[in-house]
């Protein structure tokens, strides 16, 4: 009986590709948000749940967060959208994780369970409903 063959290993290029395309994309976002200012009315379209209901939703002052984040501005970027901003910290660990995953050859796997669907899905809704009360008016863009 003979051993299963492994698959071809992939090259370095061929594996580095997704992780830098995904990366060169998110920076050309972010470039173009950080030159375009989107606290200037006009550049961008106003959120809809904003202006039919006034209604701040979990993405609202992401902009704003986007393009304080990337002049330097973290207190303007953490009080336009501070759950925007946890979230460029997570996928900043995410794409190093990838990398290094790429770079040694060994795929990424992220599975993610629906308990852990639920806890986001969960966070989303208590940042919309506190960022809306008056109490929780600090986490408003």
């Amino acid at each position: 009986m003979t051993a299963p063959v492994p698959p071809p290993a992939r090259s370095l290029a061929r594996r580095l590709f997704a992780p830098v395309a995904t990366l060169a994309g998110v920076a050309a976002a972010f470039a173009y948000v950080g030159t375009v200012d989107p606290n200037e009315p006009g550049h961008y379209p106003v959120c809809p749940l904003l202006r039919f209901t006034g209604i701040y939703c979990p993405g609202c002052g992401g902009l704003r967060s986007a393009h304080a984040f990337v002049h330097g501005d973290l207190p303007a970027a953490l009080g336009a959208n501070a759950l925007a901003v946890i979230g460029y910290g997570i996928f900043g660990v995410l794409m190093v994780v990838w990398l290094n995953r790429a770079l040694r050859g060994v795929p990424m796997r992220l599975a993610v369970s629906p308990v852990l669907w639920w806890g986001i899905g969960a966070v989303l809704a208590l940042f919309t409903l506190v960022r809306n009360l008056p109490f929780g008016s600090a986490l408003a863009p």
